[in-house]
């Protein structure tokens, strides 16, 4: 028996509820907010086995990406009609075209930095929908395939526009076939944080980006020209990617002593995630040079360990990734170092 999954969307539910409490000054993203909202609670999709760990695959696996781009053609009824397969040209749409792309650019990067063919490490095919429900605002994984939204012109702009959002949504996928972390209070957040930090790295890969030429933003350019804002987040400077007077201050900690006890949004996936998210920049940057092979690899480890359980919290997961950093780098190591000391600023560790 399979086990149900809520759906992984990119946008938070607090941010959501901003602006759908702001119908006076923005009636058409109101409105597209509380359909956002509606269907982080109604759409539930079957989830792959609990903790899938392929361990090897028999037969010749093909290691080329293979794209399907449908088209929902403003319904959400899934997955639509499919409009690009694997090698078909531009069509000119540009949300097909950007889903396309940064899709192959996602599965470059898990296959030529980690050797590992699709999310699944299997050559899993990667189908998405684009032109999802009327102005919806989010993007999310559903367990099978990516589903983007237009956005509604007023606060988000389409939801193919940022690779790393694409990244972020298909590292979801592949949490679910390693560590499969639970979707609640800490490891939830760490689910969140881990989608951010290689959703992260597939935009600095595909730039060709060192960790120091990095923004370490999350959905740059998702706002549009009258938010006051960046990002939906920032790994760099948590609690500092938006600060609007209708939607209010980016929420986010950067460290313990800001973590929020919650029930809403799942214990606060969205929100307590900066903590780890902090420490990966903090890591990443000390360490210098590309992030994906400090790190990332690091991390990389970590959530491929039998160590770290489906509960695991923050600093559960923060002594997998010091154990990490010694066995991949060395004890005592540059690396080593570098990974204990951010884990100790944002107050995981003492």
């Amino acid at each position: 028996m399979t086990p149900t999954a809520r759906l992984h969307s990119v946008v938070p539910p607090y941010l959501l509820r901003a602006v759908a409490d702001a119908a006076a000054e923005l009636p058409r993203a109101s409105s597209a907010a509380r359909s956002a909202l509606a269907s982080l609670d109604d759409v539930q999709q079957s989830k792959h086995d609990h903790r899938v760990r392929p361990q090897g695959v028999s037969g010749v696996v093909d290691r080329s990406p293979q794209r399907t781009i449908s088209d929902a053609h403003g319904s959400t009824t899934l997955p639509g009609t499919p409009v690009r397969r694997e090698g078909a040209p531009d069509t000119g749409d540009p949300a097909v075209d950007e889903a396309y792309t940064g899709l192959g650019d996602t599965h470059a990067f898990w296959l030529e930095v980690f050797d590992r063919v699709s999310i699944d490490g299997a050559g899993l095919p990667l189908d998405a929908t684009v032109h999802y429900g009327q102005d919806y605002d989010n993007a999310y994984w559903d367990g099978s395939r990516m589903v983007f939204g237009d956005g509604d012109g007023e606060v988000f702009e389409r939801f193919t526009i940022a690779i790393d959002v694409i990244g972020h949504e298909l590292a979801h996928g592949v949490t679910q076939y390693t560590a499969d972390l639970l979707y609640q209070g800490q490891s939830g957040a760490l689910n969140e944080s881990i989608s951010d930090v290689f959703g992260s790295l597939v935009l600095q890969y595909a730039r060709k980006q060192t960790a120091d030429e990095a923004s370490w933003l999350i959905g740059e350019g998702l706002f549009t020209p009258r938010v006051h804002g960046v990002a939906l987040r920032s790994m760099k400077a948590p609690g500092t990617a938006y600060d609007d007077p209708v939607l209010g201050k980016d929420p986010q900690p950067a460290t313990m002593a800001g973590y929020v006890d919650t029930a809403d949004d799942n214990g606060g996936v969205h929100t307590n995630s900066g903590i780890p998210n902090h420490a990966f920049y903090l890591a990443a940057t000390a360490i210098g040079g590309n992030a994906w092979d400090g790190a990332g690899a690091v991390w990389w480890d970590a959530l491929t360990s039998d160590t770290v359980t489906a509960s695991i919290d923050f600093a559960g997961f923060a002594a997998v990734t010091v154990s990490s950093a010694a066995s991949r780098f060395g004890d005592g190591s540059r690396e080593h170092a570098a990974v204990e000391q951010a884990w100790r600023e944002v107050g995981v560790l003492r």
